[in-house]
């Protein structure tokens, strides 16, 4: 059946969600107090690059099937099922700031008092750490009889780039609650996006907050375990490409995240990995194989940085360096953590220039470093080589995959190229005349 579901929040898991939900017949309303934003998406103007995302809410839009909206009272008082996507961004230490989402608690309770309803399930969307449905619960229990509603813990595995299929048809759907009425719903709601036959896993409400965290830590760790290992390739001239072929083949490992690169970031790794390390300590429980993963992730840029110093024998003041790709991933105008700014912050502490390029990501970008007069942005990936000393690919963008080399060559002020995504084929740079660095790879010098 169709529900009027209330998603309170717009940003890139509110919107995402909903969206999909509104694409298979429901109701929703999407709630933010951002009044410019709202009156964006009203028109169809989609704040954030995700694939596929703009259509769908143009779609939505057309079909009256989406309400954007910042009266959070008509949303509450309108909806069965409320979703929390709230921003949970980490503290100081590194905790997760629980902050909106107990705010928005004491909200939902305090408007829910009075009011005349059958039963109500909310839902917390948020990546939040293990014992949060239950402090929720507990703050709606102030205002509300236990038997008006239901707390479920419904965490997301979107990733940026793919988010829009991944939600439309989601290799898993995790909800967390000990009560059945809730979960029957749940269900019924999650039943369009899983026809194929994907499961959908009932669990405590624990066991759910802690399942996101636990994924994000496992692929994390697997990306820092090839970057860790790349760096003892290129120490016995091994080729990280082919050991992860063989790698990967095995179907106990699998072929997912194991590309060596210059280290994950994005909204979710960076944070879900310290949240859930700092969670685990406080119980006296230390994680220490993740606590690993972590280190190692913020070993690599820095690895990688210094090999761009040793270069130029380590000064790198009055050079220019060339940056493709700003994004923390493609397909995405994601910059939070990106690998590219914590080594555009390198280069400028050093005394270099930078000139960048991204698809997607250069407003972003340009937003951080707008007080900056050491970095130019490019209107066109070619332009930024202009002059430049050597070429830094930080993001895998299809555009940088197969691009004209002659081209790169004659911008250059010397065919260097360092690729913190093993892009290029090494046989191909050594034809084309390049001295090529790459990660977990033998450098191809020039003859």
């Amino acid at each position: 059946m169709a529900y009027n579901i209330g998603i309170i929040g717009t940003g890139y898991v509110g919107l995402v969600t909903g969206n999909c939900f509104a694409s298979t017949g429901n109701r929703t309303w999407c709630v933010d107090i951002d009044e410019d934003k709202i009156n964006k998406l009203k028109q169809s103007i989609c704040p954030i690059y995700e694939p596929g995302l703009d259509k769908l809410l143009e779609l939505n839009n057309a079909n009256e099937s989406i309400i954007f909206t910042t009266n959070l009272e008509e949303c509450v008082k309108k909806c069965e099922i409320i979703f929390l996507c709230l921003p949970t961004p980490p503290n100081g230490d590194g905790s997760a700031d629980l902050r909106h989402v107990m705010e928005m608690a004491e909200t939902l309770g305090a408007m829910l008092k009075d009011n005349n309803f059958d039963r109500k399930i909310i839902v917390n969307k948020s990546t939040v750490p293990v014992g949060t449905a239950t402090k929720v619960k507990n703050i709606l229990l102030k205002y509300l009889p236990p038997e008006k509603f239901a707390v479920v813990s419904n965490p997301e595995f979107l990733s940026e780039g793919g988010a829009v299929e991944e939600a439309m048809k989601p290799d898993r759907v995790v909800i967390g609650t000990s009560d059945v009425w809730a979960a029957e719903i749940m269900k019924d709601l999650y039943a369009p996006f899983v026809r194929s036959g994907n499961p959908i896993f009932i669990m405590d409400e624990n066991s759910a907050e802690i399942t996101k965290y636990a994924s994000n830590s496992f692929l994390a760790t697997k990306i820092s375990f090839m970057n860790e290992l790349s760096s003892y390739c290129e120490k016995v001239g091994a080729n990280i490409d082919q050991i992860r072929y063989g790698m990967g083949a095995d179907p106990r490992i699998g072929k997912k995240f194991l590309y060596a690169g210059i280290g994950y970031g994005g909204s979710c790794f960076p944070k879900d990995v310290q949240a859930l390390v700092i969670s685990a300590n406080e119980v006296g429980v230390p994680l220490n194989i993740v606590e690993a993963a972590q280190e190692a992730n913020k070993n690599q840029i820095i690895r990688f940085a210094n090999r761009i110093s040793e270069h130029f024998s380590r000064e790198l003041s009055g050079r220019k360096i060339a940056i493709w790709g700003l994004s923390f991933k493609p397909n995405t105008d994601d910059i939070r953590e990106a690998p590219a700014h914590k080594l555009i912050d390198f280069l400028l502490e050093k005394g270099a220039t930078v000139s960048a390029y991204d698809p997607e990501a250069i407003e972003n970008t340009r937003n951080i470093y707008s007080n900056s007069n050491k970095i130019n942005f490019a209107t066109k990936m070619y332009d930024a080589l202009d002059g430049a000393d050597a070429l830094v690919i930080c993001t895998e963008w299809n555009i940088f995959r197969n691009p004209d080399f002659d081209i790169i060559k004659s911008k250059l002020k010397k065919p260097v190229i360092f690729d913190g995504r093993n892009l290029f084929v090494l046989e191909e740079m050594k034809k084309h005349g390049f001295l090529y660095y790459s990660v977990g790879r033998k450098t191809v010098n020039i003859d």
